[in-house]
């Protein structure tokens, strides 16, 4: 499929198709005419970048770890240095959910005082 078919189909522009090839994290095939062409898999694909985007990796990081997506390919990545990286960024996400968790219960507890407190309409 062509690049503005993969735009439409995941639900980005395709300049943002543009931007995660220049950082390596999409590989399409070039056509005769230049003209890039998608298969199937990067659906899938896009959809694991804009996930691990939102989860707050990095595009270097992203890059790093697609590959190992795929359980086949993990056995390649038994380097220290490569597994101590993803290990630190794992934590630094683990501790990120904890800290928006404790905001969410604040905000939880706030809204639910402030029903509460709000005076009921069946009052007049």
């Amino acid at each position: 499929m062509r690049i503005k078919e993969l735009s439409e189909q995941v639900g980005v522009s395709t300049r943002l198709l543009r931007y995660y090839e220049e950082q390596g994290l999409l590989a399409p095939l070039r056509e005769e005419n230049g003209y890039r062409s998608y298969d199937e898999a990067a659906v899938q694909r896009v959809e694991q970048i804009r996930g691990l985007l939102g989860a707050g990796l990095t595009t270097e990081i992203i890059r790093d770890v697609l590959p190992c997506l795929a359980a086949a390919a993990c056995s390649q990545y038994g380097d220290p240095e490569f597994v101590s990286r993803i290990t630190a960024e794992r934590d630094r996400l683990r501790e990120r959910v904890t800290v928006l968790t404790q905001h969410l219960q604040a905000l939880d507890s706030y809204v639910s005082a402030v029903v509460q407190a709000a005076p009921s309409s069946d009052a007049a």
